[in-house]
């Protein structure tokens, strides 16, 4: 699925999981991309960066995670993810319950 308007790109790992209990996507933020703004909900968020450098706000807080990191967090607080840097960054984020 291609996001214009968030300067992203998210493709399914496994067909049809937002009928399962976890949802892993490959996401790929352009320069200037983001996800979607989340609002708190019950769950779970998990993510493995594979290439460049993303920033995590959850909750109003940031957070680097570079390639090669993880993050993990209880999905209770606003959150989404960005791309401030000039190249594209790729990243499997799990979600849990789907919300992609």
């Amino acid at each position: 699925k291609e996001d214009e308007e968030h300067n992203s790109l998210v493709e399914w790992v496994v067909p049809n999981a937002q009928k399962n209990a976890m949802e892993p996507v490959r996401l790929t933020l352009r320069p200037g991309g983001m996800s979607e703004i989340l609002q708190p909900h019950a769950g779970e968020e998990f993510g493995y960066v594979i290439k460049g450098t993303i920033r995590v706000n959850y909750g109003g807080k940031y957070h680097t995670v570079r390639a090669g990191e993880s993050f993990y967090f209880k999905a209770g607080k606003r959150h989404f993810i960005e791309n401030k840097s000039g190249r594209d960054a790729v990243l499997i984020w799990v979600s849990n319950p789907p919300s992609f």
